[in-house]
C-alpha cells in the first residue's frame, strides 16, 4: 500500500467509526494508535478529540497486560520500545490511570490482525487486549441486548473472513470497522455497509 492508499483509507476508517451511532453517544473512547501496517487510526484520535470525547490509549507493561492513559494530542505521545525491540508502539505519556481504566470506555477500538462472522478477534498473541476484554466482560460488557462498552476491531476488508480458531480466552467483539464497511456481528444477519 503506498503512503497515499494507506492515508486515504485511515480517512475512510475515520468516517466509518464516526458514523457509528454508538460513537456519537460516547464520552469515553478506549482507542490506540496505529502501528505498522495497521489502518491508521490518527485521524481518528484528532477528530474524536476535536468533538471533546475523552480517549484512553493503552501504555503496555511489562507483562504484557494494558495500563492506559488520556491522549492529549500527538505532541503527547511517545514511542515505545517494548521487549528488546519486539514492538515498537506510540503510548501517552501522561499520568497511568491503571489496567481497570479501560472500564470507564462506553465504546472500545482494538487492533486486530483478523475476524471472523462470529466476533472472534485474532490479536498479535501477547494477550494484553484479551485481559482488557476479560475485565470488561467480568463488568457486565455489551451483550448483543445492550449495556457495557461496545468492543469494536479495526481493520481491513480483506482481514473479515468466514472463520478463526477460537481460544477459550478469546472474547468476540460486536463489530468491525473496515474502510469498506462495517460488520456487525451478534446478529443473525451480520450486515456490511
Amino acid at each position: 500500500m503506498t503512503a497515499e492508499e494507506a492515508l486515504e483509507a485511515a480517512e475512510s476508517l475515520t468516517a466509518r467509526v464516526l458514523s457509528l451511532p454508538e460513537i456519537a453517544e460516547a464520552r469515553t473512547v478506549a482507542a490506540y494508535v496505529a502501528v505498522g501496517r495497521e489502518p491508521g487510526t490518527r485521524p481518528l484520535l484528532e477528530e474524536l478529540r476535536r468533538r471533546g470525547v475523552r480517549l484512553l490509549l493503552p501504555v503496555l507493561l511489562p507483562d504484557d497486560d494494558l495500563d492506559w492513559a488520556a491522549y492529549e494530542g500527538p505532541e503527547s505521545l511517545r514511542e515505545t520500545e517494548h521487549g528488546m525491540g519486539r514492538v515498537r508502539l506510540f503510548e501517552p505519556a501522561g499520568e497511568r490511570l491503571g489496567p481497570e481504566a479501560v472500564r470507564e470506555a462506553e465504546v472500545v477500538l482494538l487492533p486486530g490482525l483478523a475476524v471472523d462472522a462470529r466476533g472472534v478477534r485474532l490479536g498479535r498473541g501477547g494477550g494484553s487486549y484479551d485481559r482488557a476484554l476479560a475485565r470488561l466482560i467480568a463488568t457486565g460488557a455489551r451483550s448483543t441486548t445492550g449495556g457495557g462498552p461496545l468492543l469494536a476491531v479495526l481493520l481491513y476488508g480483506h482481514e473479515v473472513v468466514d472463520e478463526l480458531p477460537r481460544e477459550t480466552h478469546d472474547r468476540p467483539v460486536h463489530l468491525a470497522v473496515t474502510p469498506e464497511g462495517t460488520h456487525r456481528f451478534g446478529d443473525p444477519r451480520p450486515t456490511t455497509d
